[in-house]
């Protein structure tokens, strides 16, 4: 099933202020999210991006844990492994190895590298994970893949 996945900040497929970037204010988008499946008892929200000049697709947000009842996550989420709202969700680690390495960074591609795709994926689970806070995606993905019954997308774009 496909979860309807959007933000009041930019359109699917279009391109992502700068104030959710590197080159801005670097806060989280807003994100929503509807069409959740029956059954689903925890979701998980994944931000990367697969255009990065890296071997993997460089990680720019991972939230876990998000309660069953959030209907989205609000702007600004601050940079600390445990959330407040949405309570009980937590925040994972980016691709950063120095400065805020957990919670979000925006976009920040290297200058004349072409148009980059942000892609913010909501998956429904049909479990509750035991997960610690401060995961990495490979983690996360690791501890929920067999347990996602419905996922979403919503891509911004981004060029330097």
């Amino acid at each position: 099933m496909e979860i309807q996945v959007i933000s009041t900040a930019f359109s699917d497929g279009e391109r992502i202020p700068k104030k959710y970037t590197g080159e801005g204010e670097d806060v989280s988008p807003p994100i929503s999210w509807s069409n959740v499946p029956e059954g689903t008892k925890e979701l998980v929200l994944i931000c990367d991006d697969p255009d990065a000049p890296t071997e993997e697709p460089w990680v720019h947000w991972v939230v876990y844990k998000i309660p069953v009842a959030a209907e989205g996550l609000p702007e600004g989420l601050p940079n600390i492994p445990r959330l407040k709202n949405p309570s009980g969700a937590f925040q994972g680690k980016n691709s950063w190895n120095h400065g805020h390495t957990i919670g979000y960074r925006g976009p920040m591609p290297p200058p004349d590298h072409g148009v980059h795709h942000y892609r913010f994926t909501v998956y429904a689970l049909r479990v509750k994970l035991t997960a610690e806070v401060g995961l990495s995606k490979t983690a996360v993905m690791t501890d929920m893949h067999d347990y996602i019954i419905g996922e979403g997308r919503l891509t911004g774009t981004y060029q330097r």
